[in-house]
């Protein structure tokens, strides 16, 4: 169950009745758990609540949706989805730490701001059920906390903040960009800050895909602990990440199993998270193991791992794998717009110099800003950038800064 409301939020709790394994139910229960929301999840077969519909939601006002899409539920919530406006000082695309720092500097100082985001506002910092390394939080605090608490500073400044919305285009109309969106609504401005971020990186094995949402997850640790009460659950990946979750996990499944490629996880996650996952008694730590197969009939039932040096399987009885091997740049809209590396991570200031002169088409006298992309007025900022430490906090700073280097831009403009 949820524990904080959005302020915009119809007050009370929201309902969710489906199976278990829906991943409509799944998608609809992160959304709200990372959206802060309280709700309650009735399991259609164990609880004998079912309608025949995949996932029904229930409102506190009275009203209910069949089988919703996730961009439904926020429009019933009273989240915002439609811009207010067609133009703007600053777009940004993408509402991780990074997007919502560069947010509350620009309109704290007088930019008409929007923030575009495809999902939840919070990144996948937002996926995190403790941080416990964010300076001036020595308690700790959960990244939907974190998440919720830039999103109220940021709109007491009035930036305007669409969820489920993606951005697919970017153009040009004379000095402003264009931002399209899904739709085909287009906004304009000045100015545009790139904070995507990064998605989850898939797992690329037999009988995985059709099994997402329904067994095996990304980053939903926080939305699917209280399901995996009692179960065998494995975790792949050795980062930070992957022992946040087994943190969680452990206080409501029999067993977790953490499975990383590599010989330890000394090299991969921080001391404090390997320290409390040894204390814990019902988790292991399996090293030099991966997933090559997934298995099962409507759900997850059945995992194949391999030993990586000895080419050795096993065959194992699972209720959920949650996957943390990486991840990739949200970039493919942007192919042809500002110059990438061939992984899809965007290049800005420096990056874009070509045997030591600024290539990729730069089309100014000038060289471009530490933070600006081969097409000046869009910036980058956080984990989508290249060379970017992925660090909360970096991101956050650097968010700061593209908005200074906005005001140059604009500076420059007013003086031709």
């Amino acid at each position: 169950m949820g524990v904080q409301s959005h302020p915009k939020l119809i007050e009370g709790e929201v309902r969710v009745i489906g199976r278990r394994w829906s991943p409509r139910v799944h998608a609809i229960k992160a959304f709200l758990t990372r959206s802060r929301v309280p709700y309650r999840w009735l399991d259609a077969e164990r609880d004998g609540a079912g309608s025949g519909a995949e996932a029904t939601v229930f409102f506190p006002d009275g009203t209910s949706l069949i089988d919703p899409e996730v961009r439904d539920v926020a429009k019933q919530l009273g989240l915002e989805v439609e811009p207010d406006s067609r133009s703007y000082d600053l777009i940004v695309v993408g509402g991780g730490p990074a997007g919502l720092a560069a947010s509350i500097y620009a309109a704290s100082e007088g930019m008409r701001t929007v923030v575009v985001e495809q999902d939840v506002p919070g990144g996948q910092a937002s996926y995190s059920a403790i941080i416990e390394n964010y300076p001036g939080f020595p308690e700790g605090l959960s990244g939907s906390d974190l998440a919720r608490r830039m999103i109220e500073q940021a709109e007491r400044f009035g930036v305007e903040i669409l969820v489920t919305r993606k951005a697919t285009g970017l153009g040009s109309d004379g000095d402003d960009h264009l931002v399209t969106l899904e739709d085909g609504t287009e906004l304009c401005s000045p100015a545009v800050l790139l904070a995507t971020g990064v998605s989850f990186r898939w797992l690329d094995v037999p009988g995985c895909t059709s099994l997402v949402g329904a067994g095996i997850y990304y980053g939903a640790a926080t939305a699917e602990a209280t399901a995996c009460r009692g179960q065998d659950i494995y975790i792949l990946g050795g980062g930070n990440s992957a022992g946040q979750a087994a943190l969680l996990l452990s206080q409501y499944a029999r067993r977790v199993i953490i499975l990383t490629v590599e010989d330890s996880l000394d090299k991969t996650m921080s001391k404090y998270l390997i320290d409390r996952i040894n204390t814990l008694p019902n988790v292991e730590v399996r090293t030099n193991r991966t997933v090559i197969g997934a298995e099962g009939e409507g759900h997850l039932e059945w995992l194949t791992i391999e030993d990586v040096k000895t080419g050795g399987t096993e065959r194992v009885r699972a209720d959920g794998l949650f996957v943390f091997i990486g991840a990739v740049p949200n970039t493919e809209w942007l192919e042809g717009r500002v110059a990438r590396d061939p992984q899809g991570f965007i290049l800005s200031g420096p990056d874009l110099q070509q045997n030591g002169k600024f290539g990729h088409n730069w089309p100014l006298k000038r060289d471009p800003y530490m933070l600006e992309t081969s097409r000046p007025g869009v910036f980058v900022a956080g984990d989508v950038r290249k060379g970017s430490i992925k660090r909360l906090a970096s991101a956050v700073g650097e968010g700061a800064m593209a908005v200074q280097f906005v005001h140059y831009c604009r500076r420059q403009q007013a003086t031709q």
